[in-house]
């Protein structure tokens, strides 16, 4: 059965000639067409789950056109509505347009303009109900056991992937080192027509360059000293499947020319081949940098970064993240615990403070590190004693406060906010220790065993 055989239009028309015409067209192009004279008719099939496409005359003596894109876009807001117009209509057709008609054909019309227009409201209506059922899919697993996180940033990130839900475009994914990148790339896989094949994943980065080239293209018996046998490469693993090409700002130039040629003509000829095999993918590529200003200096080929980037997403940094840290921190350390047989020591809020207020350069990847380790019993202050500070984001000055302020409130949690107990371990005078509360305000009470 073809892809438009699965597809059902709906023709309405109470001109015979037109239906039996327009029946005729429709089913040489492959579609299942059911014709109706009367608009009811054809209404009462239509629903969120219609599989299909509507065709109407604008004017009817029933219903006008205008009436049943009105009832239609009732049953689904979504629904590909193309109507047919006379010579005097198209006012009406334009005003349908902007009530959300799909698009309008002109009598007397082209039969090609009317089979493309709606081929492509059969695809529209495709990925309509593919995007739902993803969505649907990925409610019920729930994709935040995926991606976790409540922060709007999170959300709007989970929200942009399921918006690329049932298409493969091709996307490049912004995020900082250990930001997720490939996490993403798992994700947007999962939820698109390829997800039944690979996703096949390639650092640029991690690869010498001189072995790059059989490693993306892969090389036959023969193709240089070494080659004792044939290789399949990556693109080819891939194939009707997803490529992931992390830190794609580090693959030579001489070779990005010819991955566009290949994304270009969907086959690959491997080193020492002169025949092309099929290399059908789609590209998921990650950076760390800017790749449209790569490619204006000349860093990264332009041809290239625009076929890589028909869709963009950003991953935002920890630090964006507000709660976000503490959820995943908890949540790492919980199964690190789990996975070796440990309890997990609740966080006192010296430490949750410090979580917060920790700048995480080496973003999720460094939490994880620093959960597990906090799990094991490694460190008793994960961002204190085994995370290293941003320098760069304070100054020393500010440095200084904000690990004095730290001491200071760790103390207190730890004597139950005793002023006495907190000046015999941090060796500090009453008036120096009272001076310092006060400049950093911190509030004694807090700290008050109840």
């Amino acid at each position: 059965m073809s892809e438009r055989s699965a597809v059902s239009v709906l023709v309405v028309d109470d001109d015979p000639a037109v239906r039996e015409s327009l029946s005729q067209w429709l089913q040489l192009a492959n579609f299942d067409v059911a014709t109706f004279e009367h608009a009811t008719s054809a209404l009462s099939q239509i629903d969120h789950r219609f599989r299909g496409v509507l065709v109407c005359d604008v004017k009817m003596p029933d219903m006008d056109g205008m009436d049943v894109l009105r009832f239609a876009l009732a049953q689904d807001p979504d629904l590909p509505v193309i109507l047919i117009t006379g010579h005097g209509d198209i006012s009406m057709a334009v005003d349908a347009m902007q009530c959300g008609a799909y698009d309008f054909v002109e009598k007397p019309f082209d039969p090609e303009r009317l089979v493309d227009a709606i081929t492509r409201a059969c695809e529209k209506r495709r990925l309509t109900l593919e995007n739902r059922r993803l969505q649907a899919q990925y409610e019920s697993r729930g994709i935040e056991g995926l991606i976790l996180g409540t922060s709007p940033a999170v959300q709007r990130l989970r929200d942009s992937i399921l918006e690329l839900a049932g298409t493969s475009v091709n996307v490049i994914v912004y995020g900082e080192t250990g930001s997720g990148k490939e996490l993403v790339a798992r994700c947007l896989h999962d939820v698109s027509p390829r997800r039944e094949a690979r996703l096949v994943a390639l650092n640029c980065a991690a690869i010498p360059e001189t072995m790059f080239e059989s490693e993306l293209f892969g090389y036959e018996l023969g193709a240089f000293t070494g080659a004792t046998k044939r290789r399949l490469g990556r693109l080819e693993h891939a194939h009707r499947g997803t490529l992931f090409l992390d830190e794609v700002e580090a693959m030579p130039l001489h070779l990005q020319a010819k991955l566009l040629r290949v994304l270009e003509d969907r086959s690959v000829e491997r080193l020492g081949s002169n025949s092309a095999s099929p290399a059908d993918v789609r590209s998921v590529a990650a950076s760390k940098v800017d790749l449209q200003t790569a490619s204006k200096e000349g860093r990264f080929r332009a041809d290239l970064y625009y076929r890589l980037g028909v869709s963009e997403l950003k991953i935002p940094p920890l630090r964006e993240r507000g709660d976000d840290v503490l959820l995943l921190f908890e949540h790492f350390a919980s199964n690190a615990a789990r996975a070796h047989e440990r309890i997990v020591r609740p966080l006192d809020g010296a430490t949750e403070r410090a979580l917060a207020a920790h700048m995480w350069p080496g973003n999720v990847r460094e939490l994880r590190n620093a959960a597990e380790r906090y799990a094991l019993g490694i460190c008793t202050l994960p961002v204190m004693q085994s995370v290293p500070v941003a320098i760069e984001a304070q100054s020393l000055a500010d440095q200084v406060e904000s690990f004095e302020r730290r001491l200071i409130e760790q103390a207190l949690e730890k004597s139950g906010g005793s002023i006495a107990a907190t000046m015999a371990l941090l060796q500090l005078p009453r008036r120096t220790l009272n001076e310092k509360m006060s400049r950093y305000g911190i509030e004694r009470a807090r700290y008050l065993d109840v």
